[in-house]
């Protein structure tokens, strides 16, 4: 019989043990360093766990490799997840953009549903046992924690990243993995809060609106994205803000983010012209009631320098273009980003170009296998990282095979 010791109960470790448990000639144990498993998983989604994307594809992730996920994410898709999840009675919802939930709406479905799995499947469970070291050790593994070394004939790496420290973020598998010769890249946060000039989204806090958010280096888009957005004291977050904040963290100084609060081919400026026509005796501080949230609107009516109080009918067709812009290019200066403290991912990870994409083991070292956030895969907001979690423990816990 095999030992295959997997090194962390997240998303991936948990995967990665339900698929070595799957062969019987394995007898796996899982290493926690927590008091207990899955504790980031229930904070995902707000709390109702974003399980997966129905739309996942390479395209959605990021890393010094492009396309390293690919083979993982065709060998256990979204569908695969929702089969996955749906055996073991979990029921799902799915909503705008892809996006799948629990029905229940709470994280802790998907957290009970695995536990079961786990005690079923026979997973020696061990919380509260941090490793903190590998060893080589014949042709397999010791793996030293505060109770004893654990002998491996397999091993897997599944430690997740430094993001969310405050949930059980942690660098504990950079640190286990570099005197083993697997090396990482800079480390970035990712899918967290942009950080502004603070004067309009501080008197904005707490508003939320649809967008399409643009990042600018000078004249260079860095990226773009369209969806909710949620303004704080500091900034700016929300999903729309999430999927810039990798390029927002890794893009120096002088950016500067640009929104736009109508829908596509929205006609701006005729808009507020109509509004003008149709009521001439509202003050100006009514000129977007209607079309957007109206301490939105208020503040768009300031960004555009118009008095408030005056009545829509003097208003000119210059200072409606200046309102029109200010509604579909409401600019922000950045000053960089939340850290990983707050952070949801982490961008960057072990360099992916030590494993074989086929199977996640090491080139260089037989019968290791690592995988999840560790790696240097991260991808967008919307349920995308939680389908690689899935796909890329899955895939290790196969174990070549």
């Amino acid at each position: 019989m095999n030992t295959v010791v997997v090194i962390g109960g997240g998303a991936s470790g948990i995967m990665a043990a339900l698929t070595a448990a799957e062969n019987s000639e394995n007898r796996v144990i899982l290493l926690e360093r927590q008091q207990r498993i899955g504790r980031k998983l229930l904070a995902t989604g707000n709390g109702r766990c974003n399980l997966t994307n129905t739309g996942a594809a390479p395209k959605n992730y990021h890393g010094e490799q492009a396309g390293f996920a690919a083979p993982a994410l065709a060998k256990f898709t979204p569908r695969d997840t929702l089969d996955f999840f749906h055996a073991l009675g979990l029921l799902t919802e799915e909503e705008y953009g892809g996006r799948v939930y629990p029905l229940s709406n709470s994280a802790n479905s998907v957290l009970d549903v695995l536990r079961f799995a786990l005690e079923k499947a026979g997973v020696e469970l061990r919380c509260a046992c941090p490793a903190r070291q590998i060893r080589r050790q014949g042709a397999g593994y010791a793996v030293v924690t505060d109770e004893g070394s654990v002998d491996a004939d397999f091993l897997i790496v599944a430690c997740g990243g430094a993001a969310g420290a405050k949930l059980g973020g942690v660098s504990d598998g950079y640190e286990l993995l570099r005197p083993l010769g697997h090396k990482r890249t800079a480390l970035r946060p990712s899918l967290v809060q942009i950080l502004t000039a603070p004067d309009y989204p501080r008197a904005l806090k707490g508003v939320r609106t649809q967008a399409r958010v643009r990042l600018l280096a000078g004249e260079d888009v860095l990226g773009e994205s369209r969806g909710e957005l949620q303004f704080t004291e500091t900034g700016v977050s929300g999903p729309a803000a999430f999927d810039l904040a990798r390029a927002a963290a890794a893009g120096g100084e002088g950016l500067t983010l640009h929104a736009d609060f109508l829908p596509d081919g929205a006609d701006a400026f005729a808009l507020l012209r109509a509004r003008r026509e149709t009521f001439p005796e509202l003050p100006v501080s009514e000129l977007f009631t209607g079309m957007l949230h109206n301490r939105l609107g208020r503040m768009l009516v300031k960004y555009a320098g118009i008095e408030a109080n005056r009545p829509l009918g003097s208003v000119t067709d210059a200072e409606l273009r200046c309102a029109a812009r200010a509604c579909t290019d409401f600019t922000l200066p950045v000053r960089g980003t939340e850290g990983f403290d707050s952070a949801q991912v982490t961008a960057g990870g072990i360099r992916t170009a030590g494993f074989n994409p086929e199977t996640l083991e090491s080139w260089f070292l037989p019968g290791l296998f690592v995988c999840g956030e560790l790696l240097d895969v991260d991808g967008d907001c919307g349920g995308y990282n939680l389908q690689w979690a899935w796909a890329s423990g899955r895939l290790a816990g196969r174990l070549g095979r």
